[in-house]
């Protein structure tokens, strides 16, 4: 704010809405949230994602488990329940990251589809290769642990690449978990490995959404830009 020249006392500014009437402090904050508006306009939603792979996971592997627990094997309509959850869950996940970035251009656009589609080749590769160990005589058991260590390894490694792409620790954190999901499972035997890709899977998911929104809400709070200097991305 400028002094007046004849009376030494401050003058308000002629454009009360003009930028050179805020403070520094102000200003910054303001880019900030422009910034972040910009960012959760064209990148992928943490909330929706966790939240859709959450609700698959939970859904199809209870499914599973609870048709298994007597006779160890599950019945064929609860592996459609959860074949059905899995083309889900992959299909909303490359519509979300290809529509999120449609409107942007060069590098940033490529990246988008290409994560996308990465989701698709990933689970094609994954239906094939689980064809072939059945053709090659694999037990129910082996296919089942196989299935159960192959899904987890995909989603894990996509969440943390997911993470490094878009600078989303949390993303990366999530990928990491299911990566333990996996090995768990594979040693929880038949038929508990359900109930462990369900709660530690589908769970470990459905707790991201949770920690996603209280990420976004305090980013959003006032502050937040001075935290965020200090916190960096992603944080």
């Amino acid at each position: 704010m400028a002094n007046d020249p004849t009376s030494g006392k401050p003058t308000e500014p002629e454009h009360p809405g003009d930028p050179a009437g805020l403070d520094p402090a102000e200003m910054l904050r303001m880019i900030r949230q422009q910034q972040e508006a910009a960012r959760d306009a064209t990148e992928p939603d943490g909330r929706v994602l966790f939240g859709a792979w959450g609700l698959a996971w939970l859904i199809g592997y209870l499914a599973m488990w609870s048709t298994a627990r007597d006779t160890g094997s599950p019945e064929g309509w609860a592996g459609w329940v959860l074949a059905g959850c899995i083309v889900g869950a992959v299909v909303f996940t490359i519509v979300h990251s290809i529509t999120r970035t449609s409107g942007l251009r060069g590098t940033s656009a490529r990246v988008g589809a290409l994560y996308g589609w990465a989701w698709f080749l990933g689970f094609t590769a994954f239906g094939v290769m689980l064809g072939a160990m059945g053709d090659a005589g694999a037990s129910r058991e082996v296919m089942a642990i196989a299935a159960n260590g192959f899904a987890c390894l995909i989603v894990g490694l996509m969440y943390i690449a997911g993470g490094l792409l878009f600078e989303e620790l949390r993303m990366s954190a999530v990928g990491g978990w299911m990566l333990v999901t996996a090995v768990l499972a594979a040693f929880a035997g038949m038929p508990n490995t359900y109930l462990v890709m369900a709660v530690a899977g589908g769970g470990g998911f459905l707790a991201m959404v949770a920690v996603e929104q209280v990420y976004r809400t305090r980013r959003r709070s006032p502050g937040s830009a001075e935290r965020a200097e200090g916190g960096g991305r992603g944080a």
